[in-house]
């Protein structure tokens, strides 16, 4: 988890101060590991768990302060968000029943959360991106009131020195902009530490970056992201742009974000990675001065290297070397921090059991990966394996072209399993969590292709209603425990629910809209009416400003003045349209948008946000949505007349 001892105000001086304490941990870490200071005996695997708080209406609850003073569980904390929460598991030995161990624990502590959280009318759900997420909530209100997040966002602000721009392209696609960090709250992780020897860390760390695109491939569980279905882990495209702080120079120059996999494999010393983040990647945070790491060391004392691990974390690489002390005692870690969180516990240690035993196994089999594979091609497949997931086709080793599932069922496997029964993990934990893994990509169903799949089964439904529904039916499935490749689809019976599915004008209005500009002719809004069946045409501005809208009356009038000539069908849109229009936002109540529409007697209400057209609500809107409630209710009458 983050360092959360920061200082509130940084400049200049607080800054060279930090840099230079910076340098020193470095210099001592170099130190260290010249001399064989850091534990290389003891293998342990550990994880840490994010997680969202959802009500009753399945949208985000803002209640993380309040679940955190009621549980008083030291293993849960914060992060950027109120409406997330990150837990934070006992490190273990990699041997015997150890994830069976992590299980358990992850059990316990998820149901001390939930146990409060019930106390504050929401619920934990365990998801990499919350569907019912929307842009509004995404502000600064909800944001967690630690000086460590307001300092983040300052500083990436800051440096930045412009809006943030989200521009993700999948079966559908999402093009916004944002003026936070908050989207990064979006996204929710199970990340997977594992620690290693420091002789081995090069080649560990290597071959990390290798098995990250099979295990991503065999774990995505966030396809979705405000309603839009985008990569099978839109959780790695969604965090590299919410945390993008390079200016426009650095930009143009293609500069890497601080979110990212890598340029080159490791060569001599977990150093290069940090010397690379040093030079880089600007400070952003500052911590208080502590005393000179080599002075401790000549005491024959370990350093805690506070501005080392301060600074690594405000760089998230999708596998980030960890320096840590335990028990007095110095380690190295690689973090992996690709994985979702989800869908269930069980999914989770599974995905950690794949991923550390390809970590122990496949070493033994191919030795020096680099030999073997380009890194340019591992890091291709990485970003393949978060686009496509168990439909992904890898360049492996020596060249092979395989597709993802065959890969992990016919090879990485048989490697995980040969890897952990070496490592003296108990049998029963192999066969338990590796079963899990091979009848998910027997399957191929996997956390996002569930989403996705019941998502479309639900076409008929307005598309708030759908990512309702399919959120709640996420919670049901993931309190069974059964892993995701049991799960039956979402089918075509979900009721609509009046209080929950139409609160705001944003949860069913119209998103496919076609406009016109004033300098169109009225014929083709005439047309546009008569193709698309409609009854009013937006007229908006080349900035996408709404400035007007053209109805059905309009034209009628127009045709009342004499019949249709050439002439009047060169008559421009600006010339009929009307400019005085009431628009709503999407957060407007539904039934004050009744009323508007009502007492104005108006048939639609454009939804403008942020000065932007974003939707349209028509009359025929309403009457569909009565139509559905009552064929609803009349269902429910004669179910029970029938009971």
């Amino acid at each position: 988890m983050g360092q959360h001892d920061i200082e509130l105000e940084v400049n200049e001086h607080c800054q060279q101060m930090f840099m230079k304490a910076l340098l020193d941990d470095l210099r001592a870490l170099e130190y260290m590991l010249d001399n064989s200071l850091i534990a290389p005996d003891v293998q342990r695997v550990g994880a840490e768990q994010e997680m969202f708080l959802v009500d009753s209406n399945m949208r985000p609850a803002p209640v993380a302060m309040e679940i955190l003073a009621h549980a008083q569980d030291p293993r849960l904390t914060t992060e950027i968000a109120l409406f997330n929460l990150e837990a934070n598991l006992t490190p273990v030995e990699l041997n015997g029943r150890c994830f069976s161990q992590m299980e358990a624990e992850l059990r316990d502590v998820i149901e001390s959360a939930k146990k409060s959280a019930k106390k504050f009318q929401s619920e934990v759900l365990l998801t990499g991106i919350l569907p019912t997420l929307q842009k509004g909530d995404l502000t600064l209100d909800n944001m967690t009131p630690n000086p460590r997040y307001a300092q983040l966002n300052d500083s990436v602000s800051r440096i930045r020195r412009g809006p943030f721009n989200i521009h993700i392209k999948g079966l559908d696609e999402i093009q916004l902009t944002h003026d936070n960090i908050m989207m990064e709250s979006c996204t929710a992780s199970f990340q997977v530490h594992l620690q290693v020897n420091p002789a081995d860390f090069v080649e560990t760390y290597n071959m990390a970056q290798v098995v990250a695109a099979p295990v991503l491939a065999a774990a995505v569980n966030s396809p979705m992201l405000l309603g839009r279905r985008l990569w099978q882990e839109t959780r790695l495209a969604l965090f590299q742009h919410s945390a993008d702080a390079r200016s426009q120079a650095q930009q143009a120059r293609s500069d890497p974000t601080r979110v990212f996999f890598g340029e080159r494999w490791l060569n001599k010393s977990v150093l290069e990675l940090f010397y690379e983040q040093v030079a880089r990647f600007r400070v952003i945070m500052t911590s208080p001065s502590q005393e000179n790491p080599l002075s401790v060391l000549s005491r024959g004392e370990i350093p805690t290297l506070g501005a080392l691990c301060l600074h690594n974390g405000t760089v998230w690489r999708w596998n980030r070397a960890c320096y840590g002390v335990r028990n007095g005692v110095a380690h190295l870690r690689i973090e992996n921090r690709a994985l979702p969180s989800g869908p269930t516990i069980i999914d989770e240690i599974a995905n950690a059991v794949f991923f550390a035993g390809l970590m122990v196994g496949m070493p033994g089999e191919y030795g020096d990966i680099t030999r073997l594979m380009s890194f340019d091609d591992a890091k291709d497949n990485f970003f393949i394996a978060a686009r496509h997931g168990l439909n992904s086709q890898f360049s492996w080793i020596d060249g092979e072209n395989v597709g993802a599932a065959d890969l992990i069922l016919k090879q990485l496997l048989p490697l995980a399993r040969r890897g952990l029964k070496e490592q003296q993990v108990s049998e029963a934990d192999i066969d338990r969590y590796l079963g899990v893994i091979e009848s998910r990509v027997a399957s191929r169903q996997t956390g996002a292709q569930w989403m996705l799949r019941s998502f479309s089964s639900m076409s008929h439904k307005p598309r708030e209603s759908r990512t309702r529904a399919l959120t709640e039916e996420m919670l049901c499935r993931q309190q069974s425990g059964k892993p995701v490749s049991t799960w039956s689809l979402m089918g075509k019976e979900v009721t609509m629910n009046w209080p929950r599915d139409y609160q705001t004008v944003g949860q069913f209005m119209t998103t496919d809209l076609f406009t016109a500009r004033p300098d169109d002719l009225v014929d083709l809004a005439a047309s546009l009416m008569d193709w698309r069946h409609i009854r009013h045409v937006p007229v908006e501005n080349e900035e996408g400003r709404l400035v007007g809208l053209v109805s059905h009356r309009a034209l009628l009038r127009l045709l009342v003045k004499g019949p249709v000539t050439d002439a009047l069908k060169l008559v421009k849109v600006g010339e009929i349209m009307r400019t005085d229009v009431v628009t709503v936002s999407s957060n407007t109540p539904t039934l004050d948008a009744m009323e508007i529409m009502r007492r104005g007697r108006f048939g639609c209400l454009p939804v403008v946000d942020d000065g932007h057209l974003v939707g349209i609500v028509t009359s025929y809107d309403f009457l569909d949505a009565s139509a559905q409630i009552f064929r609803q209710q009349l269902e429910a009458k004669n179910r029970a007349a029938s009971a």
